[in-house]
């Protein structure tokens, strides 16, 4: 299911792995998800949770000489002028643009580190992101909430006052982005770029629901994966209390599971 997006839109989420199989294996175990063709190739694959389109898994890492980490994509009219707006604020595009059946897409890094995708064409109909029981949401931690909103304003379109759209809107120590009203993503101050941990460095996280995190936990770790927060937390103790939790997966990616 395909479809046109506004442009500034969270319109994707992906991982870029180094085995295919490997990936779905730890990623069906830890979050239940089952797998269908993207219509990219046969090293690219839609995950779903129940049915229902959640991200995108391909094994383009090596390739492409880039980390495994997992990237939010956003929505641009052009990509070639989304691409000189990164360059032209001091950011980095890293990969592309690069042509695909159904659109173009480039790798960027922001000004503070953070990778991020854009992407222009055609999109998914059946994913969304943060609003309701959605599946996946995001949220960026960065060394300044006021740069970063501006930065991502200047190169997606995102406007501090609309009454249709989007809109960010600045809230005490954060930042939200909203589409019509409802929140779609955060963006919050205080990561530090020269920190060894990179779960503290800039970066936007990836928020993946699960019914029971404690479960999602004790399968990652089985699986290769480790708990990275909240590191007080025995993976092997069956805790239905906890909300949260951050993960790494075997190659390395970051993400979060929540019940919330």
């Amino acid at each position: 299911m395909d479809s046109q997006t506004v442009a500034g839109a969270p319109c994707w989420v992906s991982l870029l792995a180094r085995e295919l199989p490997a990936a779905q294996t730890f990623y069906g175990d830890v979050l239940g998800w089952t797998y269908r063709p993207a219509g990219l190739g046969e090293d690219f694959t839609v995950a779903l949770s129940e049915g229902m389109a959640v991200a995108g898994i391909g094994a383009l890492a090596s390739s492409l000489q880039v980390a495994v980490e997992w990237t939010p994509y956003f929505a641009v009219s052009d990509v070639d002028e989304a691409a000189a707006r990164i360059r032209e604020r001091g950011a980095t595009v890293a990969v592309g643009p690069l042509a695909f059946h159904s659109g173009r897409a480039a790798l960027a890094t922001d000004p503070d580190g953070a990778a991020f995708g854009i992407w222009e064409g055609a999109v998914r109909s059946d994913w969304t992101v943060g609003r309701g029981s959605a599946p996946a949401w995001l949220e960026l931690r960065t060394r300044d909430t006021v740069d970063a909103a501006r930065f991502y304003g200047q190169v997606l379109g995102w406007a501090p006052e609309k009454e249709d759209g989007f809109t960010l809107v600045h809230e005490e120590d954060h930042a939200v982005l909203r589409q019509d009203g409802q929140i779609v993503a955060k963006i919050r101050g205080g990561a530090v770029q020269a920190t060894p941990d990179p779960q503290m460095r800039p970066r936007w996280h990836v928020y993946f629901r699960v019914p029971e995190v404690s479960g999602s936990v004790a399968a990652a770790v089985n699986g290769g994966g480790a708990l990275v927060a909240p590191g007080n937390v025995s993976p092997d103790l069956r805790d239905t209390s906890l909300r949260e939790a951050t993960l790494r997966d075997p190659d390395g990616a970051l993400f979060t599971v929540t019940s919330g």
